[in-house]
């Protein structure tokens, strides 16, 4: 098949997740071309996977201190110049559309009528699941942002519906030696010096910073990293624990390879503020609203858990997407979930998802 797929750029997340279903389509032969948008595409790492691609600049949230700013936001969108690369884009021979709830792709596919699939996290808001901070905003952006006429959703539990597992990568395998005072830190849409107030009295750790820095420098117990994705994975698998806002990729990755998690969701954001609640619900880590140095120092005291070890969820959606039976979301959910059901869940989880 040839396949148009669009990823949002506004979260390592999408990209990270799309990188993975993208190689196992191209490793069964299918055309894939891509187009980025949002935020910094230039910057990605490991792009290769996504040639050939094709960049705009799509629609992005503003962000400031750890919370959304929907004036900013509102001022910077250019809807003119998204109508434009909307019908600009030549989809002649393509037969499918995928998206990661980007929303160029997901208007390409209905403009000229082909069948599309929605991958990603925000899908699994299509059920009733944990959700918190809600309003007539953020229900109308889970639903019409990068809609898709077979959504498939992620989380960490299926909540008794056709939801998938996580996608982590596949060579993040939790093998690597663990340094038992290494705590990597990601906290993208914080002030820097907030950070900084935060984690500095607390010399007994080593705090790996990932943020915009120009350049990696260590000031004793701090060490920051520019970011880089070997470099990311790396201090994950290394490390004994993460703190980073409430998204889901990185979650999932420090929850596949048993990393305690402390997340701090970033307000306004309803998706962040239910994935907080839902990691509170299923006892995957702690939470924080506000960069709380003693929650912190309770959390960073708490045992280690087991590695939740996801399966090769990528390699099983790109499967069902070469079948071509995109209504049997039901069959796919349940063939990924497998022995995942045993696992250290205290909600009540049922075979029959």
């Amino acid at each position: 098949m040839k396949i148009l797929y669009g990823v949002q750029t506004t979260g390592n997340g999408h990209i990270s997740r799309s990188r993975e279903i993208i190689r196992e389509l191209k490793n069964l032969g299918h055309d894939v071309q891509v187009i980025l948008s949002g935020h910094n595409p230039y910057r990605l790492e490991e792009v290769a996977v996504f040639k050939p691609a094709t960049i705009f600049r799509g629609l992005t949230f503003s962000t400031f201190r750890g919370k959304i700013r929907y004036l900013t936001t509102a001022a910077s969108l250019n809807l003119f110049q998204f109508y434009r690369d909307v019908r600009s884009f030549d989809a002649a021979g393509f037969d499918l559309a995928i998206n990661d709830f980007e929303p160029i792709s997901a208007r390409i596919a209905q403009r000229h009528g082909l069948p599309s699939i929605g991958i990603g996290h925000q899908y699994a808001f299509c059920y009733p699941i944990p959700l918190e901070g809600d309003s007539f905003l953020s229900r109308w952006i889970i639903h019409h942002f990068g809609p898709a006429d077979h959504p498939v959703g992620l989380h960490w539990h299926h909540f008794n519906h056709p939801i998938l597992p996580p996608i982590v990568p596949g060579h993040l395998n939790g093998d690597q030696t663990v340094i038992s005072n290494k705590i990597l830190v990601y906290l993208p849409f914080e002030h820097l010096p907030d950070i900084l107030q935060l984690l500095t009295p607390l010399k007994k750790w080593d705090f790996y910073i990932y943020g915009p820095v120009e350049r990696s420098e260590n000031l004793g117990h701090l060490h920051f990293r520019a970011f880089s994705r070997s470099g990311f994975l790396n201090d994950l698998g290394e490390c004994t624990g993460v703190v980073c806002n409430a998204g889901f990729e990185l979650p999932s990755e420090a929850v596949h390879i048993g990393k305690r998690l402390l997340v701090k969701p970033l307000a306004g954001q309803m998706e962040q503020i239910s994935n907080a609640l839902a990691i509170a619900q299923l006892n995957l880590g702690g939470v924080m609203t506000d960069l709380d140095r003693n929650a912190v120092v309770q959390w960073l005291e708490s045992p280690s858990p087991e590695p939740m070890g996801y399966p090769d969820v990528a390699r099983l959606i790109a499967e069902w997407i070469g079948r071509g039976e995109w209504q049997d979301v039901r069959e796919l959910a349940r063939n990924a979930w497998g022995d995942l059901q045993n696992k250290r869940f205290h909600v009540s989880f049922k075979a029959d998802v």
